[in-house]
C-alpha cells in the first residue's frame, strides 16, 4: 500500500525554496518525520526500520502561478531487515489523529529549520508553530491505495508526475492576449487566468530546472543507493500473462517514442544523444 502526502508552506518561507540546499533540507526533515510516525505506528519497529518514497516536486499551480509544494508517495509501512536474505515488509495504517500529530511536527522542525538558518526571527517563528490554524502550513495525507489496486496506483503517479503545464487549457484571445483555464480554483477563487505572450513564456521558464537538479527523486529503501533497493523491487507480484504482453507493447511503444525524441534532440544540438562518444 502506498499514501500519498502533499505538503506545502507558507508564502513567507516558500519564497526561500530556491536555494537548492535549503530545499533538500526541508524535503529530509519532512521524510525524516514521516519515517518516524510510521515507526511509531508498528510496535516492533526498531531504530533500523526503513521507509521507501518517490517525490514530485511541483513548481507552479492550477494556474501556472509560483507555487512551489511536494507530492510525496510513500510505501505506507517500513521495511525491517539488515539484508536482503532477512528483508521484510510492514504495513502501518496512521490513524487520523496521527497524521495531525505528525502535521504539528513536521511544521516545527521546519520552521526550526529556519530559524536555525538564520531566515526567520525565533519570535516570528514562535508564532508560526503556536497558530491554530496552521499558518500557511498544507499537509495532506487522505489519499491511500492499497496494495492490490495496480491501476490506482498508475493512477495516482500519473497524477503526480504530470506536467505543470497543459495546452489544451490554453486558449487565444487575440494576438495579444491568452487565457489559461484550470479545472479548479486558483488563489482567490479564479479559475482563469490571462497572459501576455511574454508572460506566459516568462511562467514557463520557472519550469526549467537549473543543471543537476531533479524533478523526482528517490528516497529510503527506493534511494539509487541503497543496497535494499534490488530486494525491495523483487518483493513487487509479478503480472499476470495478459498484463505482461500489455506491458511488452507499451514498452515499444516508449522505446519508438524515446528514438523519435532523440531524433528531435539530434536537430537541436547536432549531437545524436543514443551514441556515447567514448564507446
Amino acid at each position: 500500500p502506498v499514501r500519498q502526502w502533499v505538503l506545502s508552506l507558507p508564502k513567507r518561507l516558500r519564497y526561500h525554496l530556491d536555494d537548492a540546499e535549503l530545499q533538500n533540507a526541508v524535503l529530509h526533515s519532512f521524510l525524516r518525520c514521516i519515517e518516524q510516525g510510521l515507526r511509531q505506528g508498528l510496535v516492533a519497529a526498531d531504530g533500523q526500520a526503513r521507509l521507501g518514497a518517490v517525490v514530485f516536486i511541483h513548481r507552479l499551480g492550477a494556474l501556472l502561478n509560483s507555487h512551489l509544494h511536494f507530492h510525496v508517495v510513500v510505501i505506507d509501512g517500513v521495511f525491517l531487515g539488515e539484508d536482503a536474505e532477512t528483508l521484510r515488509f510492514e504495513a502501518v495504517r496512521l490513524t487520523p489523529e496521527a497524521v495531525q500529530r505528525l502535521q504539528a511536527t513536521i511544521r516545527q522542525r521546519i520552521v526550526g529549520l529556519f530559524v536555525r538558518r538564520g531566515l526567520l526571527d525565533k519570535g516570528d517563528g514562535d508564532a508560526l508553530c503556536a497558530s491554530e490554524h496552521d499558518a500557511g502550513f498544507s499537509l495532506n495525507a487522505a489519499v491511500r491505495i492499497e496494495g492490490n489496486d495496480r491501476q490506482g496506483l498508475e493512477r495516482l503517479l500519473r497524477y503526480c508526475a504530470r506536467p505543470a503545464f497543459a495546452q489544451e487549457r490554453l486558449r487565444q484571445i487575440d494576438a495579444e492576449h491568452l487565457v489559461y483555464e484550470s479545472p479548479k480554483p486558483g488563489p482567490g477563487g479564479r479559475v482563469s487566468q490571462i497572459l501576455t505572450p511574454l508572460e506566459l513564456m516568462d511562467r514557463l521558464a520557472a519550469l526549467i530546472l537549473p543543471p543537476r537538479r531533479h524533478r523526482h527523486r528517490y528516497y529510503g529503501v527506493l534511494a539509487p543507493n541503497s543496497p535494499l533497493r534490488p530486494a525491495v523491487t523483487a518483493l513487487v507480484p509479478k503480472p499476470p500473462p495478459a498484463a505482461a504482453d500489455a506491458v511488452a507493447e507499451e514498452n515499444l511503444v516508449s522505446r519508438t517514442a524515446r528514438y523519435v525524441w532523440a531524433m528531435l534532440l539530434a536537430r537541436i544540438y547536432e549531437v545524436f544523444p543514443l551514441t556515447c562518444p567514448k564507446c
